[in-house]
């Protein structure tokens, strides 16, 4: 079979052995090949738009531009492209965001190699890949619980250690505005405190330390 009729990868992820090791599973198969590897989201979007691969292999955790942006990014320019997401990030709304930015496949790094090569055919095929632990994951995502923007730049805050006002002080709001997105974030995360808050949202993937 020659390169032309062969599923095309372009893989996503900066760890170039990584990468490495994820082309040589995939050029070992006989219907796919690997015809570009980035190590950001910028130069990903690059690398799309000269290969035009058929299925894109993307890792959440970049520097500078997130997967999930990257993913918005291209499918803005390329709303027919098609991606599976490729990461350690298990949380419900990692989840939950990928699939929302146009990712029609998810899997875990954990996950055994035959995984990544289902995945990819059956992207490829139009259809999506969720397997069970990321099913469950996603169904255990609490409704209403989504935050504005100014919520998960004061969470994330909240995150490094930061008090009220000197929360208020980098965003260039009050310290009675903060407390009400604390009080806010609380209740759509269901937490008694701010510690409990930030324990959550860690864990559902909300913010990244």
């Amino acid at each position: 079979m020659t390169n032309t009729s062969k599923m095309k990868v372009l893989i996503v992820d900066d760890h170039p052995l990584m990468r490495v090791g994820v082309a040589a599973i995939i050029d070992g198969q006989p219907k796919m090949v690997t015809v570009a590897q980035a190590g950001s989201g910028e130069e990903a979007i690059q690398l799309y738009q000269q290969h035009l691969p058929d299925v894109t292999l993307m890792d959440l955790r970049l520097p500078q531009l997130s997967g999930v942006e990257t993913i918005r990014s291209i499918r803005r320019l390329h709303p027919q492209a098609k991606f599976v997401v490729l990461t350690t990030y298990e949380g419900d709304e990692d989840i939950h965001q990928a699939l929302e930015a146009g990712a029609q496949g998810y899997i875990i790094k954990g996950m055994p190699f035959e995984s990544l090569i289902q995945a990819l055919e059956r992207v490829h095929a139009g259809g999506r890949f969720l397997p069970v632990p990321i099913k469950r994951a996603l169904a255990s995502r609490t409704p209403d619980s989504d935050l504005s923007h100014r919520e998960r730049q004061v969470l994330g805050l909240l995150a490094t250690g930061n008090s009220n006002k000197q929360i208020g002080e980098l965003l260039g709001i009050t310290e009675a505005t903060v407390k009400s997105h604390v009080s806010t974030i609380l209740m759509r995360l269901n937490a008694v405190d701010r510690t409990q808050a930030v324990i959550s949202a860690l864990q559902r993937g909300l913010v990244h330390i």
